[in-house]
């Protein structure tokens, strides 16, 4: 059996390499022109079409395998981008929570982006792509049928044309033509069949292909720019929250500031002397003038004995030397408050009036009692 099968393997072999023989004097015959060669033209423009058809598919192909790769590079550097966001943000920062659930949903929307692309673009290429060695390999043996058939039929002539006609040797060369003829027809016939219609579906596998890109970029893209909204309200109210912040501090600083500057106005009324306040003599200054003071803040008077300022007006501040001497319509508590101004037991008052009444009109009886942290002394 073994000795059989050996002799079985070396028989076909013989003849493979009898055939490729045959073959190869054959084509070294067609291209000295010593023997005519079958052509189809209509076949051999619809193997051009097909080789193209294959390139063509192939860079496709290859290129989408490359976005994949380029996709799949964006989500890691997206991915780091989002953790070094997460890492950098403080638990007091607005949006904490929102940052760490966006960066989640971003990295959810490459995902499934990457995983839609392989499976329905590259999917459908890898699926079309598939028929292509198949057909080639058809194709190629075709092509040797047809030169074992080219072989076959200038065989079977020589030996017709020949001065001793052998018919044993005849009849055996025209069943072999017979046989090759049948063999590269039935392969002919099916590619002709096969090789249009594969090139016209084509078309259609690029629509699907490139349709499919596109519907997943366009959703992509649009979910995307909604995250990316989303951090740009984030991003924006903790500017805010940055603002609202470097504004209560530097108010507080003001407000500090306004305090000391005021217990110093107070210091100095109440150390003054009596020499120290002007008594108007010269008609340029109201009487009891002790020093002029800016308005830093608005103030609304909210009483009848306040004085109400507005950012920059320069206020000229009075000494009161009898509290009793004021309006008999103040109240009592306005009263105790004048006194303690004149005093100089109260921290947070001043008594005055501003300087451009005083220049326009000369009346002392516009004057009235104002916050000190609300001015600064100039």
């Amino acid at each position: 059996m073994a000795e059989t099968g050996k002799g079985v393997t070396a028989g076909k072999l013989a003849i493979n390499v009898q055939k490729r023989l045959t073959r190869a004097q054959e084509k070294v015959l067609q291209k000295l022109g010593k023997a005519d060669e079958t052509r189809d033209v209509v076949f051999e423009e619809m193997v051009a079409n097909f080789n193209k058809q294959m390139t063509e598919g192939t860079k496709l192909q290859k290129d989408l395998k490359a976005y994949l790769v380029a996709v799949k590079t964006m989500h890691d550097a997206s991915r780091r981008m989002q953790d070094c966001l997460a890492d950098m943000y403080e638990p007091d920062w607005f949006g904490k929570e929102e940052v760490n659930t966006l960066a989640e949903d971003t990295d959810t929307q490459w995902l499934d982006y990457h995983q839609n692309i392989t499976d329905k673009s590259l999917g459908t290429m890898d699926t079309y792509m598939t028929q292509f060695p198949d057909i080639k390999a058809r194709i190629a043996k075709r092509d040797r049928k047809l030169v074992d058939f080219d072989s076959a039929r200038h065989h079977f002539t020589s030996l017709q044309k020949g001065k001793k006609k052998d018919e044993a040797k005849i009849a055996k060369a025209e069943e072999e033509l017979g046989r090759a003829q049948k063999i590269f027809e039935e392969l002919n016939v099916e590619l002709q069949d096969e090789l249009p219609a594969l090139y016209d579906r084509r078309v259609g596998v690029y629509v699907n292909t490139f349709q499919s890109l596109a519907c997943h970029q366009e959703k992509f893209h649009k979910e995307m720019s909604k995250l990316c909204q989303n951090l740009n309200d984030i991003m924006t109210k903790m500017e805010e929250q940055r603002q609202l912040k470097k504004g209560a501090t530097a108010a507080s600083k003001t407000d500090d500031g306004a305090r000391s500057e005021g217990a110093n106005h107070s210091d100095l009324a109440s150390s003054a002397p009596k020499g120290a306040v002007t008594n108007g003599s010269d008609g340029e200054l109201p009487p009891g003038f002790l020093y002029k003071v800016k308005a830093v803040h608005d103030y609304t008077a909210t009483d009848g004995d306040e004085l109400e300022l507005k950012i920059g007006d320069i206020v000229l501040v009075l000494a009161i030397d009898n509290p009793e001497e004021q309006s008999d319509h103040l109240s009592v508590s306005h009263r105790m408050r004048h006194a303690f101004v004149a005093a100089g037991k109260d921290d947070g008052w001043l008594m005055g009036m501003k300087e451009s009444h005083w220049i326009q009109k000369k009346d002392i009886s516009a004057k009235g009692v104002f916050p000190e942290n609300f001015t600064q002394r100039v």
